[in-house]
């Protein structure tokens, strides 16, 4: 405990007591690399077809723009969508949203990342795990060397760097060490702190989820090392209860929580209750309707996707 009460006094020195749900978009369930042994997307159970409608991607961009979610990033497999089109979605999604994004889009050259800038802000390296060894068995065809390349690229287009890690992986707290010079070397400035949850048909189908201590622990040293670093908490369903200790130990936000399926549900209340007896503000809301302001220029097909959302909400709010 004295590890998470020194992480949250670093916290609270350097942010206001608030929290709130990032809300990670997600545009596919085809991956072109699908060997990651953690992934959902390994098991090879889905085509290069499986790609969302940008009507839906955009209409979810505006739900969480109204329900008070920040938008945490844009992600989905590996070449789902050509750059092209990639280009027009982040275009769209930049004028509904009113604001640049993050996306986690794996290793991106600069020619790719010059046609993204004006609507992104940053790119996130999805590393998972900071153990060369580990790396090497858990991600075969995504080395890490590509995406510090692209953090090097950013630097010189003035974009931000973010993280993600999967602790839970066969690490140990040990390997903080790789993760501190990482970010160190890096510039990192956001950092998405999720905890395994295994997946069937998966290498880690059987796997032992960490414990949420383990998980804090990993936040609380990211915290001290690090007090002004942005840290996101990856949480499921079975674990709210969780969320106070993860905010304590130094988390700024939280995700991974299925915000639209379980809204308004014991899991979301619990959600908003952790916020308080972490002492934070909760922005946004996770439980409560508000009244739409929605657009007259968006497209019809767009609108009909946006109802589909709000009916679907609707009828657990009540």
């Amino acid at each position: 405990m004295n590890l998470i009460e020194k992480a949250n006094a670093i916290f609270l020195e350097n942010f206001p007591a608030e929290t709130w749900f990032e809300r990670a978009v997600f545009f596919s369930w085809y991956c072109d690399i699908h060997d990651c042994t953690y992934c959902y997307m390994s098991t090879g159970k889905h085509t290069k077809n499986a790609t969302r409608s940008q009507e839906s991607l955009l209409a979810e961009v505006i739900l969480c723009k109204q329900l008070g979610w920040k938008f945490g990033f844009l992600s989905g497999g590996q070449k789902a969508f050509s750059q092209q089109d990639f280009a027009e979605l982040l275009k769209n999604i930049h004028k509904i949203h009113g604001e640049k994004i993050w996306i986690n889009v794996g290793a991106l050259d600069k020619q790719q990342l010059e046609q993204y800038k004006p609507y992104i802000k940053g790119v996130v390296g999805a590393i998972e795990t900071v153990n060369p060894k580990l790396h090497d068995k858990v991600c075969p065809s995504k080395p890490i060397a590509p995406f510090e390349k692209m953090f090097k690229l950013a630097d010189e287009l003035g974009l931000m760097k973010a993280m993600t890690i999967i602790i839970g992986l066969g690490e140990t707290i040990e390997d903080f060490k790789h993760l501190e010079r990482f970010i160190k070397d890096n510039g990192i400035s956001k950092i998405h702190i999720y905890s395994l949850n295994p997946q069937k048909g998966t290498e880690y189908e059987n796997a032992k989820p960490p414990t949420a201590e383990y998980q804090a622990e990993w936040i609380a040293k990211t915290r001290i090392a690090f007090p002004k670093i942005d840290i996101q908490a990856g949480i499921w369903v079975n674990k709210v209860k969780t969320v106070s200790l993860l905010l304590k130990a130094g988390a700024n936000s939280i995700s991974k929580f299925p915000a639209i399926r379980q809204f308004n549900s014991e899991a979301a209340k619990e959600i908003e209750n952790q916020a308080k007896l972490a002492g934070r503000t909760f922005k946004g809301t996770l439980t409560k309707l508000l009244k739409f302001k929605i657009d007259e220029n968006i497209s019809d097909e767009v609108r009909k996707k946006l109802d589909k959302y709000i009916a679907t909400l609707q009828k657990r709010a009540t």
